[in-house]
């Protein structure tokens, strides 16, 4: 047997797994193969999409369940044992795996990232592969954790759920990372991950096996909702089972239990005596968990921060999506550096969460509106001269046509989308939301009077909204459509149908920004929601102050006066983006209302109408991949990012001939921005992906799929085949033409009709010989297809 000849599967299965095996490693419970790890980033150009590839390991081995230790690489043995090691290396930091291996069947390349032996790469014979315990003594000792106390709460079972769900790669690095933390006895831990990447379920996986070890027997679970202590005690942490777990509630304290779930508000009192978690003694709990910590346990002054300094001898696990960082209040201060941060835009990447578009709206009077002298508003007070702009509209002012204006854009974006889009539009403060509540009904009337609550307010204030909170949320309920709030659903709340979030509030904090933004990030792919829109009318957007963190939208879009609300699929050429980044004295403080001393109370808003409101121009830009802004149209961007990858028209017919699969090729392409579907649709012809191709990026002229099937049928190349043959590969070439390329390389094109109607797949097969003689002919059609010799 030639060992060039062997494909890379045959490398894995005669020369890595033996070698794998002799060392120790148990195949079924330690050792997983073509492992994918990410979905594949969303990519999207108008209201079209698709997946771009996704990551995947030839093999993770670990040591136990969910604890990833080591990741293989395997060639064939046509390139060198070294060949894959950058790819691996890639793998193994976004794994945070320590040890890498490459190889083609020969040997071993071993990338030792602990180098508690002082080498960091060299190469192994297949038989000194090295076994799990060799592995995980060598990283025990990198960690520095060597007691055998420590070594029993890193090494812990996960909880093995019936259901088959299994923690997400960045889940298990979390919970590992924190466990690992715990056991070098560190007792303020932060973990920073992306709203909607499941820090509940990541907490219960590190609370069940804390428990489950004993170290941990007392634990509390902090958060800010009674809607989120009631969902985490009977959705993720219902394992644990009823008769040890207890809600807090109207600060009655029973000590029976092991584990606590309330509100802060519900254990701490403006009156010091009452503060019932003082009831508890303070070394009563051993472990704290606090849900959304950035809402206030930063602070020195706030309740949280008095409950933790009680229970200052507890492990106390901070979990966040956006850590608060200013002068003032720091979450790093008192936890510390984030033991793992998992940021919306690597989800984005990953393509666990859903990619954002931005339509910026500016309205006439967004820059400044004065009254006329003596102005008198809707109820008989006198307007106060002075100019008044975004950071007044609404909570000093309000402008009746502003606000009609800001909910005919909505309902317009909505009627040229879907009308029954779940829509959150986020108000300056409560009667900003009734007022914006009855401005959407009046643009829907026509939805409103067949359902009441196509469009509710949902306000702390509003029993009827509170009620209908839990309709709006349920992925299965049409209705409520639109939300109209203030604070309500900033955080916290579940929101995974969300597909448009209006901004019509001054958000100065960014933390308060990423909140919001986070109630659009869950994907809901077979709903069809796989991406969102902020329609941003307070310039907000302008924020976005971390790139690294959240990465960029997939496009920005600013519209002219009689311009659609909806974004186009193509650009036209624009400007240069010059806008400076957010600067908080754009928008300075603004100041609470106040009263005069010894007179009459100021009034505290003024509501004025027969104010022209219009919407005023800016510009259309959409993001690249590397986050520069694009202002070509769809076919130049496209045309450019071609010639990135191929040099050359002949460069790309030897990349599209050696492809296996051309929908592999056809992912690559669009993970570099260029999305056939949206381009075919931007040229206007039916072309096939190769024509459109070649067509765009090398001006070639362009061959429709029938022509090219017609070419075929022409040669008669056929005829050196079995009847049955014959009748299978005209088969194949009539999808060619009806479906496309792609269509004819599934492995199960032999199972549907008219094929299936031929015979069975092996009966098929054996009309051409062997496998290998049906993978060879189907080969041959696509060069026939291509006219490539």
């Amino acid at each position: 047997m030639n060992k060039k000849n062997l494909s890379e599967r045959d490398i894995c299965s005669k020369y890595i797994n033996p070698a794998i095996i002799k060392a120790g490693w148990n195949m079924r419970t330690q050792v997983r193969e073509e492992v994918s790890f990410t979905d594949g980033r969303i990519i999207v150009q108008g209201n079209l999409y698709t997946r771009g590839r996704n990551k995947r390991a030839d093999y993770i081995l670990y040591y136990k369940s969910n604890i990833p230790i080591a990741i293989i690489e395997a060639k064939d043995n046509k390139k060198p044992v070294g060949h894959g090691m950058q790819q691996a290396l890639e793998y193994s930091d976004i794994l945070q795996i320590p040890f890498v291996f490459t190889s083609n069947g020969d040997s071993f390349v071993f990338h030792d990232k602990t180098r508690t032996d002082g080498v960091l790469e060299e190469e192994l014979i297949l038989d000194n592969f090295p076994s799990p315990e060799t592995l995980w003594e060598k990283y025990l000792k990198h960690q520095n954790i060597e007691t055998p106390q420590a070594q029993e709460i890193v090494e812990k079972d996960y909880y093995l759920d019936d259901s088959g769900m299994t923690p997400r790669y960045y889940q298990q690095n979390a919970v590992n990372r924190t466990l690992e933390a715990i056991a070098r006895e560190q007792n303020r831990i932060i973990l920073v991950m992306a709203t909607g990447t499941g820090k509940t379920y990541t907490a219960f996986n590190i609370i069940w096996r804390l428990w489950k070890t004993g170290v941990k027997k007392r634990i509390l679970f902090l958060a800010d909702r009674n809607a989120l202590l009631t969902q985490t005690k009977n959705g993720d942490f219902s394992p644990f089972g009823n008769d040890i777990m207890h809600i807090i509630k109207n600060r009655k304290i029973d000590k029976s239990y092991q584990i606590y779930f309330a509100l802060y508000q519900g254990l701490t009192s403006t009156d010091e005596d009452k503060n019932a978690y003082k009831e508890f003694s303070s070394d009563f709990f051993d472990l704290i968990v606090i849900d959304e910590c950035h809402r206030g346990s930063a602070s020195e002054a706030s309740a949280w921060r008095d409950v933790l300094t009680y229970f200052k001898s507890a492990t106390q696990i901070g979990l966040t999506a956006t850590p608060k960082e200013t002068k003032d209040v720091s979450n790093m201060e008192y936890f510390g550096k984030p033991v793992y941060t998992y940021s919306l835009k690597q989800g984005i990447d990953d393509g666990f969460l859903a990619p954002y578009k931005v339509v910026r709206i500016t309205t006439s009077v967004d820059e400044g509106w004065r009254p006329t002298a003596g102005l008198i508003d809707k109820y008989g007070n006198e307007v106060k001269d002075r100019i008044y702009n975004l950071k007044d509209y609404d909570r000093t002012l309000a402008i009746d046509e502003r606000t009609e204006l800001v909910a005919k854009k909505i309902t317009e974006y909505l009627k040229a989308t879907d009308r029954f889009a779940k829509t959150i539009v986020f108000c300056t403060d409560i009667d900003h939301a009734n007022r914006m509540r009855q401005a959407l009904i009046n643009e829907n009337a026509d939805l409103v009077a067949k359902h009441w609550n196509y469009c509710v307010k949902i306000t702390g204030d509003d029993e009827v909204g509170k009620q209908e909170l839990d309709n709006f949320t349920d992925v299965e309920e049409r209705f409520p459509v639109i939300a109209t709030t203030s604070k309500m659903l900033t955080t916290g709340i579940d929101t995974k149908m969300v597909k448009l979030i209006v901004l019509e509030s001054n958000i100065q904090s960014v933390t308060e920004f990423k909140q919001i933004i986070g109630r659009g990030t869950r994907i809901r792919e077979a709903e069809g929601k796989v991406f969102f829109t902020i329609m941003d009318f307070r310039k907000a957007t302008n924020i976005f102050a971390r790139p690294d963190f959240d990465g960029d939208p997939v496009q920005i879009y600013e519209p002219e006066p009689h311009e659609p609300v909806v974004p186009p699929d193509a650009v036209e050429p624009t400007e240069p983006d010059n806008e400076d980044p957010f600067n908080p004295d754009t928008f300075p403080p603004i100041p609470p209302d106040i009263s005069i001393d010894g007179g009459d109370e100021e009034v505290k808003k003024f509501y004025v109408n027969q104010v022209p409101v219009s919407v005023v121009h800016e510009r259309v830009q959409y993001y690249g991949k590397d986050g520069k802004l694009i202002t070509e149209s769809l076919k130049d961007y496209s045309k450019k990012n071609i010639e990135k990858e191929f040099a050359s028209l002949d460069d790309f017919i030897q990349r599209w001939n050696e492809s296996e699969k051309k929908e592999e090729l056809i992912k690559e392409l669009a993970e570099h921005g260029v999305l056939l579907e949206a381009l075919r649709e931007d040229v206007g012809l039916d072309l096939d992906d190769f024509d459109l191709i070649c067509h765009i990026a090398f001006d070639q002229p362009a061959l429709t799929r029938q022509e090219r099937a017609n070419n075929v049928r022409k040669r008669n190349y056929f005829t050196k085949y079995s009847e049955t043959a014959q009748k299978v590969l005209n088969s194949l070439l009539d999808k060619y033409e009806k479906e496309g390329i792609v269509s004819i390389e599934q492995g199960s094109v032999l199972k549907v009709q008219p094929l299936s109607q031929m015979g069975s797949p092996v009966e098929l097969v054996r009309a051409f010989g062997k496998k290998k003689d049906f993978d060879q002919a189907i080969k041959e059609l696509e060069n026939e297809i291509y006219n490539i010799a």
